[in-house]
């Protein structure tokens, strides 16, 4: 067996062939990506003089597909350069090279027949110990390679990412009875560390966990409005966050699948399953297949439950009336449960809100519910061994917030399944004899610790090392001390994290004084600390409602005094005795990336959208942003004679423009990030990995960083920038406002009114980033971006 993967070949360069070639390329794994051999020559190709025999037409297909990654959106890649770690091929001249990898991926059309033939040949020239997979959403492993060898058998087994892989974290596991255990282990813990997923363990069963669950649910769904007479907006209206599930709800969900891709993957169950009530409920309504005729497929033919029209007023999205198979503008649905919901915080108390009301809605939402929970509970050991491996499938697979047993427990499981029997429906057995036996809900708490309902015992959730959950520490009493902004958490083995958990994580006066206060806390009682939170966003930057109200007060000592506080916190903990290492996720904006550049280290999740976007509401950044850009730039060329301006120019351009970026290596690659700096694959480890970085640097004999003085552009360096932004008015790009603030962030980035070369203190810098920043709060414009973002959450162009 092989002890690590560094190599990978993906047999098959379609959509998700290429998607699981790109998140290799994204974790630094070099793989070859094959496909078939072209049978003509495209009309380029004869121009060009080519044959058949060409390398660039043997390898077209995956060739294509390798270009394919850089027009896709969202991108596939964290960087488009990783690109390059994919190496295209074919399968007639290259197939032999898979002897040289690690991990073969098959990833070829759904057809059982056309993958034994191709894993028979892989067998030719597989290295034995060499792990095999097929990346099938639903066939069945055993016989895929009921002809190959035992040995080969034993290294073989399912892999089924989600499509976007790079961006759907769950990856479903599946062994065959043959599949070596050991394998098993090894691809789980690779697919959780390496590919920052959310791993499954699945048995060998049609459409394994996730689409099982997910298929049925949705043609319940179908079913339940075809019989009662809901609109397709009605369905999406109950079925979308008021049921804790995305917004794209039901029949969004499945034009962006693909209503023809949705059809097949149910008839995929309902030809592999022997029940006829099971198969009754996996038949596609006369609809559906309906809509599959005539090429509604969704998105991508440009029509299925949802059609986008020209109108009026621009662009309209229309839906359909299955019963007159015509489209029409959208209503809008209200209702007191949907009401309900919407006030209810949090995908527990919006659910039990949603059905307890008692209107139509709340009866379409629990004749959905009931149904899931119940085909759920007697799935449990045939398709999965446990329920917490389909609820995590569910949440990581279809992004539900709660998983079925979790939305039931949320509901009361002993009321609800009282319900169901008042109902006639049938409730497995052992879901009945868990309740005989006194318990109240498949899922228990106790110090933290998560149990569930195994075997008619309550079962400790495995949790890995990696994960560190903040909210099960808070449950153990770890909070050191806290304010309504954030608290300071004990992480144990000398660390302590400072988590925001304000609305949004938006930074405000309470965030800035917990700061402080946890420094001394640290300074007398820890070895180091961590800022970071398990917000659905790290943090969106300062609080702009209060920032707003000051401004159009002309309260401008008050808006002086917080951005002081702001400035000398950060200050602090840059200077601070004790290692400090941010961990920011997702959404990370202006103050939020001002509150990690202190940091002696940055340890952000792949997925962290990192940008300092304070001219977007008409300002700069005054947290220390512009002045720890400056300082890097500075640093770049030292004291040397080398030219700083083009550090500078990418500066302005970067936060001028707004730029976020849409990786953490993005992230570096706009220089927001320092090499320095790491990027983890898998979120859940961004605090473990952290607090291991704190560790190893106190281990070390931390010191903390000195003073130092930047190197400025002076007066040349602002009038180059200027021009840059007075040429870019003239020509239309941006509007006198625009003009403006570019001018105000030259005068900071540049160090002001001074001799090029000039070294400044750093506080000289935060006091032009304050003055550019008040001055600019005084301005209309501005005022009105700020009330734009708030009421409209866009930016307003004025």
């Amino acid at each position: 067996m092989n002890k690590s993967i560094r190599k990978a070949a993906v047999i098959g360069s379609g959509i998700m062939g290429s998607g699981i070639a790109a998140h290799l390329a994204n974790v630094g794994i070099s793989c070859l990506l094959l496909d078939m051999v072209p049978k003509d020559l495209t009309e380029e190709e004869v121009k060009k003089g080519y044959t058949i025999e060409h390398p660039a037409v043997r390898n077209r297909l995956a060739t294509g597909a390798i270009a394919k990654l850089h027009k896709s959106t969202p991108s596939p890649l964290y960087d488009d350069v990783f690109s390059k770690r994919i190496t295209p091929g074919n399968l007639s001249d290259h197939l032999e090279r898979i002897s040289e990898v690690d991990w073969v991926i098959e990833v070829v059309v759904e057809n059982l027949q056309v993958k034994k033939d191709l894993l028979s040949k892989v067998e030719r020239y597989w290295k034995p110990g060499t792990i095999v997979s097929s990346n099938t959403s639903g066939i069945s492993i055993e016989e895929m390679v009921a002809d190959c060898s035992e040995p080969f058998q034993q290294c073989f087994l399912g892999t089924h990412f989600f499509n976007p892989p790079r961006y759907m974290k769950l990856l479903e596991i599946i062994p065959g009875t043959k599949t070596d255990p050991a394998i098993v282990q090894q691809m789980k813990l690779f697919g959780e560390k390496t590919l920052g997923k959310g791993v499954v363990v699945a048995k060998d069963t049609p459409n394994f966990i996730a689409n099982r669950i997910g298929t049925y649910g949705l043609l319940i769904t179908l079913q339940e409005m075809l019989n009662n007479g809901f609109s397709v907006e009605e369905v999406d209206a109950v079925t979308g966050p008021a049921m804790g599930r995305p917004k794209s709800a039901t029949f969004r969900t499945l034009d962006m699948v693909g209503l023809d891709t949705f059809v097949h993957v149910a008839d995929n169950v309902y030809a592999n399953i022997t029940s006829e009530t099971e198969k009754a409920a996996f038949a596609a309504p006369d609809a559906l297949t309906n809509m599959v005729s005539r090429g509604w497929f969704g998105e991508k033919s440009g029509q299925g439950f949802y059609l986008k029209k020209k109108g009026a007023n621009g662009s309209e999205i229309w839906s359909l009336d299955l019963s007159s198979m015509e489209y029409h503008p959208q209503k809008k649905v209200t209702s007191g449960s949907l009401e309900a919901a919407r006030i209810a915080k949090g995908a527990r108390a919006k659910t039990k809100a949603l059905i307890a009301t008692g209107d139509r809605y709340s009866e379409l939402a629990w004749n959905i519910l009931k149904q899931v929970f119940l085909y759920s509970a007697e799935k449990v050991g045939e398709i999965a061994n446990s329920i917490h491996e389909i609820d995590e499938a569910m949440k990581w697979g279809f992004n539900w917030e709660l998983g079925p047993f979790e939305t039931w427990d949320a509901l009361g499981l002993v009321r609800s399944v009282e319900r169901m029997e008042k109902e006639g429906l049938h409730v497995p057995s052992w879901v009945k004899d868990w309740i005989a036996a006194g318990n109240q809900s498949f899922y228990q708490k106790k110090e933290g610790t998560l149990y569930y309902v195994s075997e008619q015992n309550y079962k400790q959730v495995e949790q890995p090392p990696e994960i560190i959950r903040l909210s099960s520490l808070k449950e153990q009493n770890k909070i050191v001390k806290g304010n309504d902004g954030a608290c300071l958490i004990d992480l144990g083995d000398g660390v302590a994290c400072l988590e925001f958990h304000s609305p949004n994580n938006a930074i405000g006066a309470d965030i800035l004084m917990m700061i402080q206060q946890s420094m001394e806390e640290v300074r007398n009682n820890f070895e180091g600390m961590i800022i970071a939170n398990q917000g659905r966003h790290f943090c969106v930057g300062a609080n702009i409602m209060l920032l707003l109200m000051e401004a159009q007060d002309e309260e401008w000592d008050e808006i002086d005094g917080i951005i002081r506080l702001f400035q000398n916190t950060m200050y602090k903990v840059k200077r601070f005795e004790k290692p400090v290492v941010a961990a920011p996720h997702r959404m990370t904006l202006g103050g939020g990336v001002e509150a990690c550049m202190p940091a002696d280290q940055v340890i952000a999740g792949a997925e962290t959208y990192y940008g300092l976007v304070e001219v977007g509401v008409g300002l700069i950044p005054a947290g220390g942003g512009c002045k720890e850009l400056a300082m890097r730039a500075s640093q770049r060329v030292g004291h040397s004679e080398a030219d700083i301006q083009p550090y500078i120019n990418h500066i302005f351009e970067t936060v001028g423009m707004a730029k976020v970026s849409t990786s953490g290596h993005d992230a570096q690659k706009l220089g927001y990030l320092r090499s320095t700096d790491r990027i983890i694959a898998n979120q859940d480890h961004l605090i473990y990995e952290a607090k291991q970085a704190v560790l190893r640097m106190s281990k070390a004999g931390y010191e903390p960083i000195p003073e130092e003085k930047i190197r400025v552009s002076g007066s040349e360096g602002k009038a180059v920038l200027q021009l840059g932004a007075i040429g870019m008015r003239e020509s239309g790009y941006i509007s006198d406002h625009d003009l403006l603030i570019a001018k105000k962030l030259a005068h900071v980035l540049a160090g002001g009114d001074i001799p090029a070369g000039t070294l400044v203190s750093e506080q000289y810098m935060l006091d032009l980033e304050r003055e550019a920043f008040l001055s600019l709060c005084g301005e209309l414009k501005t005022q009105q971006r700020m009330q734009h973002m708030l009421t409209k959450g866009k930016a307003l162009r004025n």
